[in-house]
């Protein structure tokens, strides 16, 4: 059953799908940020559009394996992106749900494609070939947005205002738990070749 899953994420159409469903979504979460970005200062704006970014590290990364290769700074940034923002932005959709008491259709979509994010990062895990040192790069992309967002407040706009010290604080270790998800699948276990 595993062995017959490898070999169907390995499929050129479903690496073609992927590709096309994330290059769609980058899209669209850049233009989700437009209001953020436009009174962004400059020297912030490559750290405030997490998710659709994490997601452009991901095309690149199906880019890759349709050329037969590997590009394994992608690999490092969009496993560990991948995964932490698809789970905080589930976080915080449900956190604005229980206290607010309703969410709008767009944060329910929200919810199910940071879901389906951060699960995509981790179903390629295996097809990785990062080193110790692409993850330490990628570590230090993640804990430097983090300042980024809750240092100089460019933390992406939820509503959530009162609440800004507790979510720094579980990002912080979301990221951490992220790098160590990605350390425990992609580091010390054996990689698989990809099939195409």
């Amino acid at each position: 059953m595993v062995k017959w899953f490898q070999l169907f994420l390995g499929q050129r159409w479903v690496l073609w799908t992927l590709l096309i469903i994330n290059l769609a979504g980058t899209i669209y979460g850049y233009k989700w940020y437009g209001w953020q970005l436009a009174d962004t200062p400059s020297i912030f704006l490559l750290f405030v559009p997490d998710s659709p970014t994490a997601s452009l590290f991901f095309v690149f990364v199906l880019v890759a394996f349709l050329l037969n290769k590997n590009w394994p700074i992608f690999e490092a940034l969009a496993i560990v992106t991948l995964f932490k923002y698809g789970i905080w932005a589930v976080v915080m959709n449900l956190l604005v749900l229980s206290i607010q008491g309703e969410l709008p259709w767009q944060g329910y979509m929200l919810i199910a494609s940071h879901a389906a994010m951060a699960i995509q990062g981790l179903l390629y895990a295996p097809y990785y070939k990062m080193k110790a040192w692409h993850l330490l790069l990628a570590g230090v992309w993640t804990l430097h947005n983090d300042i980024i967002d809750y240092v100089f407040f460019m933390y992406p706009r939820y509503r959530l205002d009162d609440y800004i010290p507790y979510i720094g604080y579980f990002t912080f270790w979301l990221s951490l738990g992220s790098l160590l998800i990605a350390y425990i699948l992609c580091i010390r276990k054996n990689r698989t070749q990809l099939t195409l």
